[in-house]
């Protein structure tokens, strides 16, 4: 039936859970009246309160259904998905239907369109006085941060271990008020810091700094190299479009394997950060992607995850560049196999870290692709143990145990993501198959 895929899989691409409970509930072949494939192309009518049409391309796991549902996709492509995992010899070869026929083709058609040559529109640029105007906000705002960073130093940071959320919350809005949502966002995260942990004090003092050197260094833009430039103003808040990502940023063709995702829920809608690492190019990668709230939060893209696949990524423009749009073409794609291709000890990891932070010294986020680990657990900690008996502690977030299970006690290869204290795992590779680990936080 061409290209097999996993049940993590499946579920990875579902919008919400109860997609997948519904899902795995159409699974059984009763709820079909037909059930076929033919190369790529996989199909099913299922009857409920009206018999849905229901198509897949599995080169590229595009769903298409015939439901009213706006969400996507809805629980009968699941449904099939899980048939073709489950069961997959109840799902005969046989000529297409006209209504598959015809979806390929539209398909194949859009695809080609995406492929041409667009035409440059011309746009009015932003104006220069609007432009001074922001300018003059941010600097305005920047004024007052350094104020306030100078008070909480002076008072001692233990101050702020009785203060209410407003506190953080109202100069997180003066900086939004200023045009410098960027510099909002570090402020809220101070705030989650209090009190979190023993050493909240000097995680809070670390930030601090952080903060200050932002300030300075926007204040100093022009004294920077070109591409931390553009990390600064990212960071304050001055964002990118994607066309202007496209025509600035390094673009880099490579078989990328599609190692994870996790997923954030915020009070506007679901975030999720897929993570990928170049085969070749060995280069680390993220997607972030943004589903509004609603009755479907539905991701404008649908990635297939746990495969490798030929893809040309174009990175935002920076000095240690992470984040990337991924190219609008669908290529097919392969389960990932045999080995991760990562580093072979925390020490090498350790050693790319620090050459970034070098780099990019406010960046948070890195992808872990190690070989030969163990999960192991001591008392009430999950640790990860390389093949130098150096030790690392795995997040509080997390299926640890099937971690544990999956090793058997034995070297795996792993795939995760640290925040500088700990590691979220995404993923593990054990006899020759990689198990997907969902991650929400």
């Amino acid at each position: 039936m061409g290209i097999q895929i996993t049940s993590e899989q499946v579920t990875a691409m579902a919008p919400d859970a109860s997609s997948v409970s519904n899902g795995k509930k159409l699974s059984s072949r009763k709820n079909w009246k037909t059930l076929g494939y033919k190369g790529t192309a996989l199909w099913g009518e299922c009857q409920g309160s009206a018999l849905y049409q229901v198509r897949v391309d599995m080169s590229t796991l595009a769903v298409n259904c015939s439901c009213p549902s706006r969400k996507q996709p809805c629980k009968h492509g699941l449904g099939l998905l899980f048939v073709a995992v489950n069961t997959p010899a109840e799902i005969v070869e046989s000529d297409l239907p006209e209504w598959v026929t015809s979806w390929l083709e539209k398909r194949a058609a859009k695809a080609q369109a995406n492929d041409a040559p667009v035409p440059v529109k011309k746009t009015k640029s932003t104006s220069s006085k609007a432009t001074e105007k922001r300018e003059a906000l941010v600097l305005q705002g920047l004024d007052r941060l350094d104020l306030w960073l100078h008070d909480l130093i002076r008072n001692g940071l233990a101050s702020v271990e009785t203060q209410s959320y407003a506190y953080w919350d109202t100069m997180a809005r003066q900086m939004v008020d200023h045009q410098a949502p960027g510099l909002a966002s570090r402020i809220r995260w101070m705030s989650e810091t209090v009190r979190a942990s023993s050493d909240w004090l000097e995680k809070l003092l670390v930030q601090c700094g952080q903060l200050a050197l932002l300030s300075q260094s926007y204040r100093n833009l022009s004294q920077l190299p070109v591409s931390l430039q553009e990390d600064v103003r990212q960071l304050i808040g001055w964002n990118l479009t994607e066309d202007e990502v496209r025509e600035r940023g390094e673009k880099v063709r490579d078989n990328w394997l599609l190692l994870g995702q996790v997923l954030e829920e915020t009070d506007k809608g679901r975030l999720q950060y897929v993570w990928l690492y170049g085969e070749s190019s060995q280069r680390t990668a993220m997607m972030m992607q943004f589903a509004p709230k609603g009755f479907a939060a539905v991701f404008p893209q649908q990635i297939p995850l746990g495969v490798r696949q030929q893809l040309e990524l174009t990175y935002w423009p920076g000095a240690a560049p992470q984040r990337v749009l991924l190219s609008k073409e669908q290529p097919e794609f392969q389960l990932i196999a045999e080995r991760l291709p990562g580093l072979h000890s925390f020490e090498a990891f350790f050693t790319d870290v620090a050459e970034r932070l070098a780099r990019q010294p406010w960046q948070r986020q890195f992808l872990c692709v190690l070989r030969d680990v163990v999960p192991f657990y001591a008392g009430q900690h999950w640790l990860l143990v390389d093949s130098d008996q150096q030790a690392l502690p795995l997040s509080k977030k997390g299926t640890h145990w099937r971690l544990t299970a999956l090793s058997g006690g034995h070297p795996v290869d792993f795939a995760g993501v640290w925040d500088g204290e700990t590691l979220l795992p995404l993923g593990a590779m054990a006899d020759g198959k990689y198990y997907q680990v969902q991650v929400e936080r």
